[in-house]
């Protein structure tokens, strides 16, 4: 994939807090339709990166591109227009609104057209199978439909780049393969999906590259076999005796 131009490019990406150091010199690269998964052990600083991509946080130093031009520092919702779009590893949904009125947030961002934008929510509602539970409350519904309408309202931004973080976390097996199933599916409609989950069963099952972090520092990057055998990971996070 190398030889492809990025649709995301992070070079030297720095951030601490007050003497912590959360991201040091990060490097990666992420290409158009493919799924990066982002692995690391707790406080690796997967988070963190997601928070500097999205321009949720500021970092200290480094860069970031999307599509070749520089992001870094942008507002979240400069970030969420020109195409780059997150959920969060504890759901931020509006608790007073209803499933459908959270999707349309989302849809908002580019169509100022309230009826445009309900036909845009409503879309991706049927596309994440949410479409009978649209005028529910949020706060009535399970974990797991919690998390979809987040995702649901990434999704209502017309994403290139989706950043999904822990979005499995809490399923229990049959719901990761549902949630795994989507995944491919919005990237079969090609959208760039960056996934950080603790889960390896969905990281070997989905990601065709894997970044890994340890104390802010990249460590390896490569195809989710190679990572699976790489000293570094296993002594880091790998072998732990967990995560299967």
């Amino acid at each position: 994939m190398s030889s492809q131009q990025s649709l995301l490019k992070v070079t030297g990406l720095t951030k601490n807090f007050g003497g912590l150091q959360a991201i040091h010199d990060l490097h990666f690269d992420v290409y158009p339709k493919e799924i990066l998964g982002l692995i690391g052990p707790n406080g690796a600083g997967k988070s963190t990166a997601f928070d500097l991509i999205s321009g949720l946080q500021r970092a200290n130093g480094g860069e970031v591109e999307f599509n070749g031009q520089p992001i870094t520092g942008g507002k979240p919702h400069f970030i969420a227009r020109i195409g780059i779009s997150r959920t969060f590893q504890k759901i931020r949904i509006f608790k007073s609104m209803t499933v459908k009125e959270n999707v349309l947030v989302g849809s908002l961002i580019h169509d100022h057209d309230l009826k445009k934008a309900e036909e845009r929510a409503l879309e991706v509602l049927e596309l994440t199978e949410l479409s009978d539970k649209r005028d529910l409350p949020v706060t009535s519904l399970t974990l797991v439909d919690q998390k979809k309408v987040e995702l649901t309202r990434a999704l209502s931004t017309s994403p290139q780049l989706l950043l999904l973080d822990e979005v499995m976390s809490g399923l229990n097996p049959k719901e990761i393969q549902v949630a795994i199933d989507l995944v491919r599916k919005l990237n079969d409609l090609g959208i760039t999906i960056v996934i950080v989950e603790h889960v390896m069963r969905v990281i070997m099952s989905l990601a065709q590259r894997v970044v890994v972090l340890d104390h802010g520092i990249k460590i390896a990057d490569g195809a989710p076999q190679e990572i699976k055998k790489d000293p570094r990971v296993i002594k880091a996070y790998l072998g732990v005796g967990r995560h299967a």
